[in-house]
């Protein structure tokens, strides 16, 4: 049957074809596929490089197609049949070959009218399984159904290895006016490598990595990867019990890791461990020092490994670069077995330039403002999302849902919030644009950040937010029912940066700074806070902590416990960067391991011995930590002593009381008069002079008795010898 013989109704306008071919029609459905027709089903298929084609009707042989509108577009009029028809085609090429194939334009959208709908309003908690590429089975076919959001684009394609990258054989449809696109694909697997050719409104074409991609190419390379998981999780016991957790009263201890330069395998050309080699390595470190929480640097895919994860380019894909999805699974359910909550960093403030990411993904300024002073962030180099956009709301929501959902993750510490907030940030005068009452604060990223932590609250009670916020907003840690921002905890980083200062100050100076110390209680319940020595503090020529240390190497050491113990033992959550834990002393590359062999030193091993008991005593005495969120868990005894730079205050929990004594010069005190809350018996519960730790063991007792003798406005007092650069925590036993 040549085309002229076909019915009318079966024949094609050529132009459509040639829109189908260029990837420019917004439905290849509505030509190509099963069509009822007068008198019978039309059967229209495509392959551009096939010079013949049949049609394999289910049980009923085959039929030869007829080409129309040029090679590539074949039909056939199958007279007096009725739908539903299954079928599939054969197409022969030049040279004798010959493939057979599911039609992918005889099936239904792989996605459904609700999910649409809620895509549409922005409101859809599991994008995720709605975007992306997910397997299916349509009519007993298996493959995979790809949808993708692009509201601007003239048309859009798929393309993958499965259909050898060629742009022309898989146009996507779009869905009515969702400005979604889809495509159900027979055939295609787990793995399969793919990107999506999207044809914007002026015509360009840009060739893009899926943004719900759930895995990706090892960078440099860009493809999405089809991904499937298999995992089956063994954590059903932490993820039950964090439900009910109060985590601003337990005694939360966040050690933070960068997964790629944590240990690397210099033998095998300096690579980093994959996840499942790090499981077990990471996991014994992190108990034996204390810690109840890993704080992961990003691991969603990013371009640069410089960035350290902070430019992410497929923000539902695990980074390729330390194995599958499923070994990040692996590694986190080994964590909570072992009793180890994870944090990860997530990063919805910006995004890179990448051509093939989000960048103009349809053409347009989808996910970014189109306003260079809005839309882009001058000291980053990089493109700030659009909240005001509603979809882009929900895209991000739903990316915090997905990792706590889909990889058991029990928090999200969310960077450069302050850069969210305010418009102006790091722009001079006359390169940002006001908010409509004519103000800094973006309206719109406040609502984004309110309605994420509501959500998280809501749809994964017992997980937890983190901001990393360095201005003084109000109520980033306040509900959002009574204004605030609602995240559970807010890094504290002006005391962080007031108390290195401090300590790296000489202490014959520190008299001089002794408000340094104290200034933080002042604001100190303002929100409910964690206090970082974070890798921000360990990298652009700061060195490390231990080498801000002032003195020889016995005073740096010194310093570094009493630190510490300072960091534990005030209100707050501590947390602390990998390798401080045992002294480095080269500053932190993301491109080479920790130094493991300094470990093994006297004074790093002593410092090592210190945290882990340090840490032993923070979870064992209930004092240091459920009364954080209450001024009455915190007291000065003295907070003046400026001349012999000491500091002595109370951590108290009903009826129990720890008094920390701090001594931040190397001269020991003798007979050192301190008021007692209580009566009683003072235990010595640690002191970081003790000798094992690298010490001196000044006066070292075992226990401190009151006298009835008032002192700094308490009824009873003791006296103590206070060793050079130490802490001590005294705890009170009734007699």
């Amino acid at each position: 049957m040549s085309p002229a013989t076909l019915p009318p109704p079966a024949v094609v306008d050529p132009g459509e074809l040639a829109r189908i071919f260029a990837g420019r029609h917004p439905d290849p459905h509505s030509v190509l596929g099963v069509h009822p027709v007068e008198g019978g089903l039309v059967v229209r298929g495509l392959h551009p490089d096939a010079v013949r084609a049949d049609c394999l009707l289910e049980g009923d042989g085959e039929q030869p197609m007829t080409a129309i509108g040029g090679p590539g577009a074949f039909a056939v009029f199958l007279p007096g049949r009725t739908l539903p028809l299954g079928y599939r085609f054969r197409f022969h090429f030049a040279g004798g070959a010959a493939w057979e194939q599911e039609d992918p334009y005889r099936f239904l959208p792989s996605i459904g009218d609700i999910d649409v709908y809620l895509i549409s309003e922005g409101t859809h908690r599991c994008l995720w399984r709605a975007l992306g590429a997910h397997a299916r089975q349509l009519d007993g076919v298996d493959g995979i159904g790809f949808t993708v959001w692009a509201p601007s684009a003239q048309g859009v394609s798929v393309v993958g290895d499965f259909c050898r990258w060629d742009e022309r054989r898989l146009p996507m449809r779009r869905l009515g006016t969702s400005g979604v696109f889809e495509l159900f694909v027979p055939g295609v697997w787990a793995g399969a490598l793919y990107k999506y050719r999207i044809v914007g409104p002026g015509g360009e074409v840009r060739m893009k990595a899926d943004p719900f991609a759930q895995a990706m190419e090892l960078p440099p390379s860009t493809a999405s990867r089809v991904a499937a998981s298999s995992y089956q999780w063994g954590d059903g016991e932490w993820m039950s019990d964090r439900v009910g957790q109060d985590l601003r009263r337990s005694p939360l201890a966040v050690y933070e890791v960068h997964l790629g330069s944590w240990a690397r395998v210099t033998e095998e050309g300096n690579r980093p461990l994959t996840y499942r080699e790090i499981a077990p390595k990471l996991i014994d470190h992190v108990r034996r020092h204390g810690y109840s929480h890993i704080e992961f640097l990003p691991l969603a895919e990013h371009p640069f490994t410089g960035s350290w994860g902070y430019q992410v380019s497929a923000y539902f894909a695990p980074t390729a670069r330390y194995g599958t999805p499923d070994d990040l699974r692996y590694l986190i359910d080994e964590c909570h077995r072992a009793g180890i909550g994870v944090i990860m960093d997530w990063v919805p403030a910006h995004f890179p330039k990448d051509d093939f990411a989000l960048r103009r993904f349809d053409g347009t300024a989808l996910y970014e403002h189109d306003d260079p002073r809005r839309g882009e962030h001058p000291e980053w180099g990089t493109l700030i999302f659009n909240y005001a956009r509603r979809e882009v709301r929900n895209f991000l929501v739903a990316n915090a849902l997905y990792w706590l959902e889909e990889f058991h993750v029990d928090g999200l510490r969310v960077d450069a919030v302050a850069s969210m907030l305010y418009l102006d940030y790091s722009r001079p005068e006359g390169q940002w644009v006001p908010n409509r009452y004519g103000g800094r604060e973006d309206l719109d990223a406040v609502e984004f950040l309110k309605s994420l932590n509501a959500t998280v609250a809501e749809e994964h009670p017992g997980c937890f937010t983190v901001a990393e916020e360095s201005t003084s907003w109000p109520r980033v840690t306040g509900p959002v029912a009574e204004g605030g921002l609602g995240f559970t905890f807010k890094w504290n980083m002006g005391w962080m940066h007031d108390t290195l200062r401090y300590f790296a100050t000489d202490p014959v100076h520190r008299r001089y700074h002794h408000e340094l110390l104290t200034f933080s209680m002042m604001y100190e319940y303002s929100e409910h806070f964690i206090m970082p020595l974070s890798h921000d503090e360990v990298v652009h020529g700061k060195g490390t902590l231990l080498g801000r240390m002032p003195g020889d190497e016995w005073q740096q050491f010194a310093n570094m416990r009493a630190l510490l113990a300072y960091q534990y033992t005030r209100p707050g959550k501590p947390l602390l960067f990998m390798g401080s834990e045992f002294g480095m002393r080269r500053e932190w590359n993301h491109d080479r391991s920790l130094d493991w062999h300094l470990a093994e030193g006297e004074l790093n091993a002593g410092l090592g011995r210190f945290l882990a008991d340090l840490g032993a005593r923070y979870r064992e005495q209930p004092e240091l930590w459920r009364g954080d969120p209450d001024p009455a868990g915190f007291f000065w005894l003295d907070a003046d002593d400026r001349d012999h730079s000491v500091y002595a205050y109370v951590r108290r929990d009903d009826a129990r009381a720890t008094v920390v004594l701090l001594n931040l010069t190397p001269v020991p005190r003798h007979d050192y008069r301190v008021g007692a809350p209580l009566p009683g018996r003072y235990r010595l519960s640690l002191s970081s002079d003790d000798t094992r730790y690298g010490g001196s063991g000044f006066g070292l007792v075992d226990a401190a008795h009151t006298e009835p003798e008032p002192w700094q406005g308490q009824a009873q007092s003791f006296r103590i010898g206070l060793p050079p650069l130490a802490a001590l925590l005294l705890t009170h036993e009734p007699d």
